[in-house]
């Protein structure tokens, strides 16, 4: 348990720094209780609460419904084994969520590779949402960021790819543009 209170007080200095700075903080969590986190985050100057929908079933309305009333921007995630159609209903409801996350590896550590069979999910939220954010997040680099962007994906998360990388910037300015230009043909 120390070990998750040290990881959380290091977390919460970081999203205060990110605040102080006036970058965007994107949280994504894959807790079992994601309501007992917003109110640490938004107060550590969070943007955005990612929440999954495979923990949030049963309370999603007011999950959303918190997170918005502290000022961030919610949104829902989905594992790989997890159907698209269970998230249509919290995009769908009275006080929707405003981006869907389509994890392209499974949760739980970075480094893994890209599933490309997601990109049938991010296709078919695209189709259905044309105005909806859709963020992938698990395996995306260069060689992957291509796939993403022309299935629909327009809020890409990275970390390997960048800050394993010789040139993060550059790797930045590749997938930035991907994003961009795929949007552009849509």
């Amino acid at each position: 348990m120390l070990q998750f209170y040290d990881f959380y007080e290091k977390y919460l200095s970081i999203c205060w720094l990110i605040s102080i700075l006036r970058a965007y903080l994107d949280c994504h969590l894959m807790v079992t209780n994601p309501l007992d986190y917003v109110e640490p985050l938004a107060k550590a100057g969070a943007s955005g609460f990612t929440f999954h929908v495979e923990v949030a079933k049963d309370y999603w309305q007011e999950l959303v419904h918190q997170i918005k009333m502290k000022g961030m921007r919610p949104g829902v995630a989905l594992k790989p084994g997890t159907p698209i159609e269970e998230v249509y209903p919290l995009v769908e409801g009275d006080n929707p969520v405003e981006l869907v996350l389509v994890m392209t590896v499974e949760p739980g550590f970075g480094g893994q590779k890209f599933m490309p069979e997601m990109m049938d999910k991010v296709r078919a939220l695209r189709k259905k949402y044309p105005s909806l954010d859709i963020e992938v997040d698990g395996g995306l680099g260069p060689s992957t960021i291509d796939v993403a962007a022309s299935a629909g994906a327009n809020c890409i998360v990275a970390g390997s790819s960048i800050f394993g990388a010789k040139e993060p910037a550059n790797v930045i300015s590749v997938l930035r543009k991907s994003v961009d230009d795929a949007q552009h043909k849509s």
